[in-house]
């Protein structure tokens, strides 16, 4: 009885915890999209894909405490992993832009409503950054016209940014 009760606990523990992380992931998100002038749909997708990933990790550790053999864990997820990536193998592209929207979300210094420059070797695209989604930058041009760009393109190319002075 006394181990069982200790499975609670630490259930229990890693319950609060994941509800923690929740909670502060939410800020942390909310307060960047308020930082950066984003648009709170791509917040939502940003805190689900996280908390996706956070409630794997807690099931994970909760699967552990009640004594799931770590081998057959492993080989279930190993397994699991394997025939998700050969069912997407042909959409490598779509995860490289939703990682690269991402890292473009927390960590890039072009914002909604930059004036910005694309530089490339065979032309350069001027526009200003209409809206940053997880897989596409949208740009309109000063004719009016709307550039597309995917955000794996995007993190890549060499961008110049106008900064008003």
């Amino acid at each position: 009885m006394e181990n069982t009760q200790l499975k609670i606990i630490e259930t229990a523990a890693v319950v609060i915890g994941f509800v923690l992380l929740f909670i502060m992931t939410a800020k942390l998100v909310d307060k960047t999209v308020s930082n950066s002038l984003l648009k709170k749909a791509r917040g939502k997708i940003i805190k689900k894909a996280i908390n996706i990933i956070n409630l794997t990790v807690c099931i994970i550790i909760i699967l552990i405490i009640w004594g799931v053999d770590q081998s057959e864990l492993a080989v279930f997820v190993g397994s699991t992993i394997t025939i998700l990536g050969i069912a997407m193998f042909a959409q490598w592209s779509i995860l490289s832009n939703i990682t690269s929207g991402i890292i473009i979300f927390f960590n890039h210094p072009v914002k909604l409503e930059d004036t910005i420059s694309i530089m490339d070797k065979d032309y350069e695209i001027v526009g200003r950054v209409s809206d940053i989604g997880l897989f596409f930058i949208i740009l309109k041009t000063i004719e009016g016209e709307q550039i597309t760009i995917p955000s794996n393109v995007f993190i890549q190319k060499m961008i110049k940014k106008k900064i008003n002075g």
